[in-house]
This record gives structure tokens, C-alpha cells and sequence, in this order.
């Protein structure tokens, strides 16, 4: 089984910002497409962030578009998601997520919806303070 710790959540103020980061078990990471998911109390799974497994593509969230920045580190086995402006309503347990690729296909791909994703993590509480 792969497991995702995700690791750099905290209390933060308004305004502040915060790096997550996420490292999968196992030697698959460059196979993988990877994507950050958030999950508030009463609300639904919502997308975040997405990263193709070449790197080359990104895509976000409309509700934190322009600023969070996703990236990876295919050396370091490593997905990051850089959070800026951090409003009171990014209060959320994030979460990673990897997506098994073919390694003869596309490597450009990225994944918005959870379900299309094999393998999660538990995820790292992110607290906005107003």
C-alpha cells in the first residue's frame, strides 16, 4: 500500500502563508500524476491543486487560483503546494493524492476529480486564524 504523509500545516494569520509538502512510499513517484485535495467540516471534498506527472501541467481550484502554486520534485520524490493569501476559509485538512500513470503515455495529464486518483494521504491540518 502507498502512503502519502503530508507534512507543513499549522496555524497561520490571515494573509500569511504556509508549504505543504507530500512524499509517496515507494519508488513510483515519477509515474505519477499528483494532486491536492481539501476537506472542511461540513463541506464536500473540494480540488485544489493538480500536477502532471511530467510536471509540465498545472491546474487549480477557482477559489485559490493566483495564489497556491503547485510543484514537484521528481529527484526528491516530492509534491509541494505553496499556499499565499491564506484566507480563514482555507481552514481545511489537505490532503495528496497520486494517480498511477501508463509510462508510455502522455505524461501531461492532470486529474481535478478525486476519484480519479489511486492512492491518498491523511492529510495535514491547515488552520487560518482571522
Amino acid at each position: 500500500q502507498v502512503q502519502l504523509p503530508a507534512s507543513g500545516g499549522g496555524l497561520v494569520e490571515t494573509g500569511g502563508s504556509l508549504r505543504l509538502s507530500c512524499s509517496p512510499s515507494g519508488r513510483a513517484f515519477a509515474n505519477y500524476a499528483m494532486g491536492w485535495f481539501r476537506l472542511a467540516p461540513g463541506k464536500e471534498r473540494e480540488f485544489i491543486a493538480a500536477i502532471s506527472r511530467n510536471g509540465g501541467t498545472t491546474e487549480y481550484g477557482s477559489s485559490v487560483k493566483g495564489r497556491f502554486t503547485i510543484s514537484r520534485d521528481n529527484a526528491k520524490s516530492t509534491v509541494y503546494l505553496q499556499m499565499g493569501d491564506l484566507k480563514p476559509e482555507d481552514t481545511a485538512v489537505y490532503s495528496c493524492a497520486a494517480r498511477m500513470t501508463e509510462p508510455f503515455s502522455s505524461g501531461s495529464f492532470v486529474y481535478t476529480r478525486w476519484n480519479a486518483y489511486n492512492y491518498w494521504g491523511q492529510g495535514t491540518q491547515v488552520t487560518v486564524s482571522s
